[in-house]
Protein backbone atom coordinates (compact mmCIF):
# COMPACT_ATOMS: atom_id res chain seq x y z
CA UNK A 1 0.00 0.00 0.00
CA UNK A 2 1.21 3.50 -0.96
CA UNK A 3 0.52 6.30 0.95
CA UNK A 4 1.47 8.86 -0.87
CA UNK A 5 3.39 10.80 1.44
CA UNK A 6 5.34 13.86 0.34
CA UNK A 7 7.16 16.79 2.24
CA UNK A 8 3.90 18.76 1.91
CA UNK A 9 1.89 16.15 3.67
CA UNK A 10 0.25 17.11 7.15
CA UNK A 11 0.66 14.91 9.52
CA UNK A 12 -1.65 14.01 12.32
CA UNK A 13 -2.98 11.30 14.83
CA UNK A 14 -6.18 9.14 13.60
CA UNK A 15 -9.11 10.05 15.25
CA UNK A 16 -9.18 8.57 18.95
CA UNK A 17 -5.29 7.95 19.01
CA UNK A 18 -2.87 10.17 21.09
CA UNK A 19 0.53 10.19 22.29
CA UNK A 20 0.87 10.65 26.39
CA UNK A 21 3.52 10.64 28.89
CA UNK A 22 3.71 8.05 31.54
CA UNK A 23 5.36 9.63 34.28
CA UNK A 24 5.65 6.63 36.04
CA UNK A 25 7.79 4.34 33.74
CA UNK A 26 9.26 7.51 32.21
CA UNK A 27 7.93 6.61 28.65
CA UNK A 28 5.90 7.70 26.04
CA UNK A 29 2.78 5.97 24.81
CA UNK A 30 0.53 5.67 21.81
CA UNK A 31 -2.95 5.21 23.25
CA UNK A 32 -5.73 4.02 20.64
CA UNK A 33 -8.89 2.36 20.56
CA UNK A 34 -8.45 -0.58 22.39
CA UNK A 35 -4.32 -0.78 21.77
CA UNK A 36 -1.39 0.83 22.84
CA UNK A 37 2.23 1.36 21.34
CA UNK A 38 5.34 2.14 23.13
CA UNK A 39 7.89 4.36 20.79
CA UNK A 40 11.64 3.75 20.96
CA UNK A 41 12.72 7.00 22.18
CA UNK A 42 13.62 8.08 18.61
CA UNK A 43 10.29 7.91 17.41
CA UNK A 44 8.90 9.60 20.33
CA UNK A 45 10.97 12.77 19.18
CA UNK A 46 9.37 12.83 15.78
CA UNK A 47 5.64 12.21 17.12
CA UNK A 48 6.27 14.74 19.90
CA UNK A 49 5.86 17.38 16.77
CA UNK A 50 3.19 15.30 15.27
CA UNK A 51 0.39 17.89 15.66
CA UNK A 52 -1.31 18.68 12.76
CA UNK A 53 -0.25 21.21 11.48
CA UNK A 54 3.26 20.57 10.77
CA UNK A 55 4.34 19.70 7.16
CA UNK A 56 6.40 16.06 7.33
CA UNK A 57 9.10 18.26 5.85
CA UNK A 58 8.73 20.94 8.34
CA UNK A 59 8.86 18.07 11.36
CA UNK A 60 12.15 16.51 9.45
CA UNK A 61 13.66 20.35 9.08
CA UNK A 62 13.02 20.16 13.20
CA UNK A 63 14.42 17.19 13.23
CA UNK A 64 17.84 17.77 11.48
CA UNK A 65 18.73 20.70 13.06
CA UNK A 66 18.37 19.88 16.41
CA UNK A 67 20.40 16.65 16.35
CA UNK A 68 22.56 17.58 13.73
CA UNK A 69 22.08 15.53 11.14
CA UNK A 70 21.65 15.24 7.48
CA UNK A 71 18.31 15.83 5.88
CA UNK A 72 18.42 13.32 3.79
CA UNK A 73 18.81 10.58 6.22
CA UNK A 74 16.19 11.85 8.60
CA UNK A 75 14.00 12.31 6.15
CA UNK A 76 14.48 8.63 4.58
CA UNK A 77 13.94 7.46 8.01
CA UNK A 78 10.76 9.65 9.05
CA UNK A 79 9.07 8.92 6.17
CA UNK A 80 9.19 5.35 6.65
CA UNK A 81 8.40 5.32 9.93
CA UNK A 82 5.28 7.43 9.20
CA UNK A 83 4.31 5.31 6.73
CA UNK A 84 4.25 2.46 8.84
CA UNK A 85 2.20 4.09 11.54
CA UNK A 86 -0.07 5.35 8.74
CA UNK A 87 -0.38 1.38 7.53
CA UNK A 88 -1.33 0.85 11.36
CA UNK A 89 -3.87 3.45 11.50
CA UNK A 90 -2.07 5.62 14.20
CA UNK A 91 -1.57 8.77 11.75
CA UNK A 92 -3.27 10.19 8.71
CA UNK A 93 -2.30 12.53 6.20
Amino acid sequence: MTTGLTDDSVIRFARGVRLQHDRVRERWIIQAPERAFIPDPIAAEVLKLVDGTLTLGQIVADLANRFAAPVDVIGRDVHVMVSDLMTRQVLVA
